[in-house]
């Protein structure tokens, strides 16, 4: 199944893909793709539904709608850097011997087209595109790598937008490089782990006005999604709808020689195999 939310920012409402540029409206089954939703076991009833609904013909046109980030906003958006041994090797940092860890400000979500706006004061706005993992039901001190499997709602696209000289030049951790307004698109659809055969055999894609900077593949991820869900409720509670971006192929703007970073007017266009695309324009600061 793959899941969306649609309508006005801040209206979004529930809907199902059937094939591109087609959904059934979920609404008045479920309020939200949220905590409350994915913890009460709601995957499971929207699935009969959208089923039931689509073979009595209830299928709608997308056509201009908007689609939204397809989970409302989480507790947390926890984030795993460098994942990817190549990414590593191009930034000039080592391959970690557990994951690394930082934190995306929760109101960073946007939905997968919106614009990104470069925050004030700018001069090294990045991309990155990644895997998102979407957390199904509350998991702490997981006892094993099938359990972490069993926790997981679905996978998404993310593009982890990141202010390189805040992050990396004005001392203290990652954070405050990585959450400015509209700097985690998310989507188009959450899609469950049944639609997705093998997560780590998944291509990636990213490209700039039209030319291509990122290609990479789920294969070469250091630590992999059930690894990380695992990990990750060692140290703290994971809850239903909490996002993990789980890190980005080589291709960012700070690892070209010389460094290429974002403008207005940029237009960023990226995905990953079977879960969709995005497409952002970049504008300049409030």
């Amino acid at each position: 199944m793959r899941l969306m939310r649609i309508g006005a920012a801040g209206q979004e409402r529930p809907a199902a893909l059937v094939d591109e540029g087609q959904y059934v409206d979920l609404s008045d089954v479920v309020p939200d793709l949220d905590e409350a939703f994915l913890g009460s076991g709601g995957l499971d009833r929207l699935h009969e539904v959208a089923a039931a609904r689509i073979e009595v013909g209830q299928v709608l046109s997308l056509g201009d709608v908007r689609i939204g980030s397809p989970i409302a906003r989480p507790h947390q958006i926890l984030c795993i850097g460098l994942n990817y041994s190549d990414h590593a090797a191009e930034t000039g940092q080592a391959v970690p011997d557990e994951p690394i860890l930082f934190t995306k400000s929760p109101n960073t979500m946007a939905g997968p087209d919106d614009d990104v706006r470069i925050p004030r004061g700018s001069t090294k706005t990045d991309w990155e595109v990644e895997l998102g993992v979407v957390i199904g039901r509350r998991a702490s001190y997981l006892d094993s790598v099938d359990d972490a499997r069993a926790a997981i709602a679905g996978y998404c696209v993310v593009n982890d937008v990141s202010e390189r000289a805040f992050q990396m030049e004005r001392g203290g951790q990652w954070s405050k490089g990585k959450s400015a307004e509209t700097f985690n698109p998310c989507g188009p659809w959450l899609v469950t782990p049944d639609e997705v055969p093998d997560v780590l055999a998944l291509d990636m894609w990213l490209d700039v006005n039209g030319v291509r900077r990122q290609t990479g593949s789920t294969s070469t991820m250091v630590f992999d999604p059930f690894f990380l869900v695992h990990y990750l409720s060692q140290f703290l509670v994971l809850e239903p709808g909490d996002l993990i971006n789980t890190g980005t192929p080589p291709g960012v703007g700070l690892g070209l020689k010389p460094p290429v970073f974002l403008a207005p007017g940029d237009v960023m266009e990226l995905g990953i195999t079977g879960l969709g695309s995005q497409r952002q324009q970049v504008v300049g600061p409030r």
